[in-house]
């Protein structure tokens, strides 16, 4: 008996990019993934909910792999637009700069507050090599927009000397963790957070020696080694 051929996936030239179907469909994926695991959800399971024969999945995607990074990288690409303007000077302070990209993050990260944890966690490694590098590459535009306008800030001098990558990581840090702990109905809407972030990651950067940046740093050296000189001479 001859063996049937192995079935080919790849969607058609005529297959749609876009659309409602297509758009339930992640979000249904986008849901079980987080529910049951990226490697736990098969295509029928994501068939069953959406209520049509794992077949027509195969319309809209080539496989599972498709849908997970259409999924990271619809979140990313929703991160950075908003903000792909500040990756050149603009006229706005870089204070108010830092603000936008605070609440166009955070606004995302609470939409998919469940699936975000994708973006930052286990995810990646279920990419190929060549769909990995493209969600790495959204991920290093957004790292190289908030350390410019963290760059700006100081030139500016609108606050002092700082580690301008370790400083992104930690505003960054900041937005992400509150998937794990927000809910709209712990009195604190997400207006006010994004505000309080602001004004945490505003006052952090300018800090005077209390702060973690550079001359802090120094300063802490310095008097260290006061008193160490104190102590031998005594």
């Amino acid at each position: 008996m001859v063996p049937l051929p192995k079935r080919n996936h790849l969607r058609t030239n005529n297959t749609p990019k876009t659309g409602p179907q297509r758009r339930k469909m992640l979000n249904i994926a986008r849901r079980l993934f987080w529910e049951k695991g990226y490697l736990s959800t098969s295509m029928a399971d994501i068939s069953k909910v959406y209520g049509c024969r794992p077949a027509n999945i195969y319309n809209f995607f080539s496989d599972k792999e498709e849908i997970l990074f259409e999924v990271l990288r619809e979140e990313m690409d929703q991160i950075i637009h908003p903000i792909q303007h500040l990756e050149e000077e603009n006229g706005l302070p870089p204070p108010e700069q830092l603000r936008l990209i605070i609440e166009s993050h955070l606004k995302v990260t609470l939409s998919y507050r469940r699936s975000a944890k994708l973006l930052f966690d286990v995810a990646l490694d279920n990419l190929s090599p060549e769909n990995r590098k493209k969600i790495i590459d959204l991920r290093d535009t957004y790292d190289r927009i908030i350390r410019k306008v963290i760059r700006r800030g100081i030139e500016s001098q609108d606050w002092p000397e700082i580690d301008v990558k370790l400083a992104g990581f930690m505003i960054a840090s900041m937005i992400t963790r509150t998937r794990i702990w927000f809910h709209p109905k712990k009195g604190v809407s997400v207006n006010d957070l994004s505000d309080f972030i602001f004004k945490f990651a505003l006052n952090g950067l300018k800090g005077d020696g209390r702060n973690g940046g550079r001359g802090s740093f120094r300063h802490r050296r310095d008097r260290a080694e006061e008193r160490g000189t104190s102590c031998k001479s005594s």
